[in-house]
């Protein structure tokens, strides 16, 4: 959802997904003058009171209490865009931007601030664009390891004791949760209960799951899976399997009473079974064969464990049977593709030539499809090549979060020629405990640390969440032209590598022209990039490396980059706002 408000000079435009409403900037020439920066109110959805938004940067000599949040009526915001992440699905949020004004060396700027009033916009953050058939969920991760901290210092407490004493092996959320209740929650973010939501819709004998999933470990879900088995769903599962592989032992303890049963088969590649989705269907018999009608599917790269739900970024997407239709063609896709390897193609064979094969032949990358469910492995690589053309297509930004190595001709698309018209941002995390960043062009990016080992102002001593491993970033999702009217979106399994078209089992959507989708996905993707790139500000700053060193401008000054025209930042201004 989007709204944009004019008032006395001053332009805001909010964009509303699910995880954050992004508030986006802009002044008159006459406004810009004296500016020095935005102060900012949000209602209260539940007590209706108009409350300061915050920050973390003051004015030079400006007292303030180390690590404390600043109002910004008296420590404005000096950016052209800022976002609210403290927000739930389908909730209605009403903010005010004022212009800052006069001088901040008064000595008291609480009672002081000269403020000239500004537009105020409603919008309403959502899980579902307007015909109810999609649901876009993000869990919260590894990008919440401050607030985490904030909120539920008792889990912290816990945590930091066992790894004291060599028991942090042993500790899972839900330890936390005896501890800190809401935690568990708070960090799956809707994740969980959608994936655990979908399984119970299936009833009874009458429905059906077919699930395809990589790893198979949490229980709630393998018991939601087995209860759902009991009460006589027909269930199919497909896990990864390998020789003398880890996550083959997982998944087949997970899955015992479903493979003893016949109800769950392993899928043995030469790469990987890359897949994690679901398939409810409504089942009926015909003859000695299950007819089965699909009207839901889930998808992402959310894996079924204790890391996909509560420690790395991941997305779970939901596809529904829109009101007024008969028949879900997405979902449908995804349950011919499940066919084919439980049935078609020998799920031990090495290679799958079957399924390379008929996904190359019968699941084309189709270009003007508003909504297209794609698969591989393929021969050619024709997913990739279709993800560069619709990137190297754009016309005003791309902004992206990614996982792993990406294939030269990816990087290219994604962060394209120094000095072009684009705004590029971006975040991408490497197996060395970093995260690499892109912003604005080809010229400028940053690497900022996953975690940090010490405090900084405003920053707390962190520690892992329970849990094992570096991929703290976990999702593929690109969206191009994100602040245009058509927008366009890739999210799910696939990692956008060479292995994921042409050897792994991957999914992938490919969304276009759908705002409310690219808002969801759009917001949550600058959440993940304003977090590490805070982080690396930090860091530059503990470096004397920052220009300012943290603190605010006293004067107009901090505007001259965002209206100079065709830099970086007047790009950065104007794609965010609309013009």
């Amino acid at each position: 959802m989007r709204v944009t408000a004019q008032k006395n000079g001053i332009t805001i435009k909010a964009y509303a997904g699910t995880t954050g409403v992004l508030l986006a900037f802009n002044v008159t020439d006459a406004k810009r003058k004296g500016l020095l920066g935005f102060s900012l109110e949000r209602r209260d959805p539940k007590t209706k009171k108009w409350e300061w938004m915050s920050g973390m940067m003051p004015f030079p000599g400006q007292p303030h209490d180390a690590g404390a949040l600043i109002p910004t009526d008296i420590a404005p915001i000096q950016k052209f865009r800022w976002s609210d992440y403290r927000v739930h699905p389908e909730t209605t949020y009403r903010y005010r931007v004022h212009g800052r004004y006069g001088t901040p060396e008064v000595p008291d700027l609480v009672k002081g601030p000269d403020l000239v009033e500004g537009p105020e916009v409603e919008v309403t953050s959502s899980s579902s664009d307007e015909d109810g058939s999609h649901n876009v969920l993000f869990n919260r991760a590894a990008g919440s390891s401050q607030a985490f901290l904030r909120n539920f210092p008792e889990a912290v407490t816990l945590m930091e004791d066992k790894r004291k004493h060599g028991g942090i092996g042993k500790l899972t959320v839900d330890d936390l949760e005896k501890v800190s209740p809401g935690c568990k929650a708070w960090l799956t973010r809707g994740a969980l209960p959608q994936i655990l939501g979908i399984i119970a819709a299936a009833k009874n004998s009458k429905w059906s799951l077919d699930i395809a999933i990589y790893e198979y470990e949490w229980q709630e879900i393998v018991d939601a899976v087995n209860a759902a088995a009991k009460r006589g769903v027909k269930i199919r599962l497909l896990y990864h399997a390998k020789t003398n592989d880890k996550q083959t032992k997982e998944n087949e303890t997970s899955a015992k009473p479903l493979i003893k049963t016949g109800q769950a088969r392993a899928r043995k590649t030469s790469a990987i079974f890359h897949d994690k989705f679901i398939v409810l269907s409504k089942a009926k018999k015909a003859g000695t064969a299950i007819e089965r009608q699909p009207v839901t599917v889930l998808c992402g790269s959310t894996n079924f464990t204790h890391n996909g739900l509560f420690r790395q970024a991941n997305v779970v997407h939901v596809v529904r049977t829109a009101k007024g239709e008969s028949s879900n063609p997405t979902a449908e896709s995804y349950e011919q593709l499940f066919e084919l390897v439980w049935n078609g193609d020998d799920p031990e064979a090495l290679p799958t030539k079957e399924t390379k094969k008929w996904i190359t032949a019968n699941n084309p990358m189709e270009p003007k499809n508003p909504l297209f469910a794609g698969f591989s492995p393929r021969s050619g690589k024709g997913d990739l090549a279709h993800f560069v053309s619709l990137i190297e297509a754009a016309k005003s930004d791309v902004i992206f979060s990614t996982a792993f190595v990406l294939p030269k001709d990816i990087i290219n698309a994604l962060i394209g020629k120094s000095g072009d018209p684009i705004l590029r941002l971006g975040v991408q995390n490497k197996n060395d405990n970093s995260i690499a960043g892109f912003h604005r062009d080809k010229s400028a990016q940053f690497a900022a640390t996953a975690l940090f080992d010490h405090g900084f102002e405003g920053w707390l001593n962190e520690v892992k969440l329970v849990g094992a491993g570096d991929i703290l970033i976990h999702t593929k999702m690109v969206v191009v032209d994100f602040t245009s009217d058509s927008p366009v979106i890739i999210s799910g399994s696939h990692n956008l590598s060479n292995p994921a078209s042409e050897k792994n089992d991957e999914n992938y959507l490919v969304i276009q022209g759908s705002t409310d989708l690219a808002d969801s996905y759009g917001v949550e993707v600058m959440r993940i990039y304003d977090h590490y790139r805070a982080r690396w500000v930090q860091q530059e700053i503990a470096k004397g490396k920052f220009p300012g060193g943290g603190f605010l401008r006293p004067n107009d000054k901090w505007t001259d980059r965002y209206f100079k025209k065709d830099s970086l930042h007047f790009r950065d201004r104007l794609r965010f706002i609309g013009a």
